[in-house]
């Protein structure tokens, strides 16, 4: 059994990620956040990590190609960066949802051949709407792996600040896209990721409403959390929602403190920062 806290929304701390496949778009979510774009090595990644008493971490890929014209992350560098911590690790695909027919085969290639275990889709970055039938033949795909997705949505700090923010749109983040893929792939574990603002009372509906659909809490300091959200989290439907830092970004140390201001009680505490994600993601 699981001991420790998991993280399950950490970003790779490459410069392949954070500067490469980021560009612009990274160094304005570095600004909002206050950190660096400096890589980070595994065993200081561990470190930072032990020091908040986490045990596991979901780390993230990215495919941004298409629509920015950067270089992805390769799954295979995803792969590669956590080998050396199998029981700390565990590694998400990322592939773009434009390029169709190839993006359904490095998926089953990233889960059959590097032993990834879930995939990260950016609706923002990748511009495209989540509930186009044109990529139903990859929800399909995670359904017949076996694995969970994780949807950005919600605003987001890639652009922010930029003149028309590099021409992100936010619109392909709203989650009532993915009410839709939650209602037609039942077997498919939907994961959105970050307190959705400014679409909230929609996240929190679809998340009470469909039993494969969750929320995980990365991208924003808990002191931050608007409080119809808290009351949700807290009182309503704790199993629902899970911790995450959207590191190097937010810092677990950082997230940490936020979330002790809550002063919940242990029940709670524990399934948000522990018991839920074991059972989602089958730790």
């Amino acid at each position: 059994m699981v001991k420790g806290f998991v993280d399950v929304h950490a970003h790779i701390p490459a410069k392949e990620y954070l500067v490469d496949a980021g560009g612009v778009y990274h160094q304005a979510a570095a600004k909002l956040f206050g950190s660096s774009l400096g890589s980070i090595s595994a065993p200081d990644m561990i470190k930072e990590y032990d020091e908040s008493g986490v045990e596991k971490i979901i780390v993230l890929g990215w495919d941004a190609e298409v629509a920015t014209g950067l270089p992805k992350v390769r799954n295979e560098l995803v792969a590669d960066f956590i080998k050396s911590y199998p029981d700390r690790m565990i590694g998400f695909a990322s592939v773009d949802p434009n390029k169709g027919k190839l993006a359904v085969e490095e998926l089953e290639h990233s889960v059959k051949d590097l032993g990834l275990r879930g995939l990260k889709l950016h609706p923002i970055a990748q511009a495209f709407y989540p509930n186009d039938s044109r990529f139903y033949p990859l929800y399909e795909k995670c359904v017949e792996l076996d694995i969970p997705v994780i949807f950005h949505t919600g605003t987001t700090g890639w652009g922010k600040g930029l003149p028309g923010a590099a021409g992100a749109k936010l619109d392909y983040a709203n989650p009532i896209y993915l009410d839709f893929v939650a209602a037609d792939f039942p077997k498919l574990t939907v994961v959105m990721a970050h307190p959705s603002f400014p679409w909230v009372d929609t996240q929190l509906a679809i998340a009470e409403h469909k039993s494969n659909a969750y929320i995980d809490l990365s991208g924003y300091s808990p002191k931050y959390f608007d409080p119809t959200f808290i009351t949700h989290m807290t009182k309503l439907a704790p199993e629902k929602f899970m911790f995450g830092t959207d590191y190097p970004f937010l810092t677990p140390s950082r997230w940490l403190r936020g979330f002790e201001s809550l002063n919940l009680n242990d029940e709670v505490r524990n399934k948000i920062l522990r018991d839920n994600a074991v059972r989602v993601f089958k730790l």
